[in-house]
């Protein structure tokens, strides 16, 4: 029985009829913000996870981290509507969800139930910021790139991250996740036009197996699971995104929003990882775009598809940190102040996440050091413990089963979270020596 099932099986508070959303998102609109939640630019790294993880493996591997991701979420959000339906309450956040949970659990975990929420705010905000100025770089770069190939004009790429900012500002300033699906489908065409075009690259050339390792190194293990799980995430818009629906029973049934788009988000990641490897062996680039022939002008294309892409995207990566730190701030600003209000604050963090770009364009690494701290804590071992704190002390089924495979993805997520964060402290180590 899914936990939709069990959330409307017994008679009493239905959180679905009590949500009185303003601008409720349809059900076409929702998939395409999850598609775009983990769409970016960790595709194009995919072949270089394969050449870690061996093409055997790799396939696997991906495979394997992708269902258990989608588990994970399912956990998430089945987890958040029973705490719904539990409190009498329509709608809760992530950190709201975390709160709830750990409140009504045993007695142990209910005093540190308010710096639990904290921390899932404050790590839901640094990974998101993070990844707001990675993009802002990356968008700079790509410009920088086609202008300096096609036109050999080689201005800095902060002058570019300025210039971009003009489009960014208007599309940061828009607040409804209804308004914001244009830019999410119009982000999702350009990026598939780009992995499309690159794909075609990839296959319209020979290649051989034979020289192409099928298994991993020990050591590469954790570094491909890493690179996988933290290209294929997108926890943090989860539940903002379904909160808004205007049918959130269409979230996570069989053929619902989730299911779907992790099936075509797979399919395109194993595909792109696969046969990028299987084409460039030992010369793969950390961006597969980087492999392709710069003097042909579509293979050039791929770079500023992305990057337009992605610039059309910061609208739904915006939205999560802002409605975080709105919700912090509104109660302090009187109604009739609250439209200036956010169009100060949503300006304000622009510029501080401007000048951050600015100062230090290489900040990559920074961001995967926080991305596999993040993408482990958020998206398996949170969900997880939630999991397990709202089922205790019985409800795990037959022979406690669900605990045992709830203990295996912890597990697993404290791998991805040691051997991550270990890899990524020697890449920013490696900056500075």
């Amino acid at each position: 029985m899914t936990s939709v099932d069990a959330l409307h099986r017994e008679d009493g508070y239905d959180p679905f009829k009590h949500r009185q959303v303003e601008k409720p998102n349809s059900t076409i609109g929702t998939l395409i913000h999850m598609i775009k939640g983990s769409l970016g630019t960790g595709i194009m790294a995919m072949p270089l996870a394969f050449k870690n993880g061996g093409l055997i493996f790799g396939t696997i591997g991906t495979i394997v981290i992708c269902v258990i991701y989608t588990h994970c979420v399912h956990l998430l959000v089945g987890t958040s509507q029973k705490a719904c339906k539990k409190n009498q309450t329509p709608v809760l956040g992530y950190s709201e969800t975390v709160h709830a949970v750990f409140s009504d659990g045993p007695t142990k975990v209910r005093r540190i139930a308010k710096s639990t929420m904290g921390f899932v705010d404050v790590m839901i905000l640094i990974q998101s910021i993070l990844t707001c100025c990675l993009f802002l770089v990356f968008i700079a770069k790509s410009l920088h790139d086609v202008i300096y190939n096609q036109l050999d004009v080689d201005w800095d790429v902060r002058i570019y991250i300025l210039i971009e900012l003009i489009p960014v500002v208007v599309i940061t300033q828009i607040r409804e996740l209804k308004y914001l699906v244009p830019f999410s489908l119009i982000a999702n065409a350009l990026l598939i036009s780009a992995i499309g075009i690159t794909l075609y690259f990839i296959l319209s050339k020979p290649f051989s197996l034979d020289n192409r390792n099928l298994w991993p190194e020990w050591s590469s293990v954790a570094s491909f699971a890493s690179a996988v799980l933290f290209a294929i995430q997108g926890i943090r818009y989860v539940l903002p995104v379904e909160n808004k629906m205007k049918h959130p029973q269409h979230f996570l049934s069989s053929l619902g929003v989730l299911n779907i788009a992790m099936a075509f988000l797979i399919s395109l990641y194993t595909i792109t990882g696969f046969f990028g490897y299987a084409q460039y062996g030992d010369k793969t680039e950390g961006s597969v775009t980087l492999n392709l022939p710069s003097e042909n002008p579509w293979a050039e294309s791929t770079r500023l598809l992305s990057g337009i892409g992605i610039m059309f995207s910061l609208g739904l990566s915006y939205y999560v940190p802002m409605d975080i730190m709105w919700s912090h701030i509104h109660s302090r600003l009187s109604q009739k102040w609250h439209n200036w209000g956010q169009i100060i604050v949503r300006f304000t963090m622009l510029v501080i996440l401007a000048a951050v770009a600015i100062g230090a364009p290489e900040i990559g690494p920074f961001v995967g050091l926080v991305g596999s701290f993040g993408s482990s804590t958020l998206a398996i071992l949170i969900p997880v413990t939630l999991d397990v704190i709202f089922r205790w002390p019985h409800g795990f089924g037959r022979m406690k089963w669900l605990l045992w495979k709830n203990g295996v993805l912890f597990v697993f997520g404290l791998f991805i979270l040691v051997a991550g964060t270990y890899f990524s402290v020697k890449d920013v180590v490696a900056i500075y020596q």
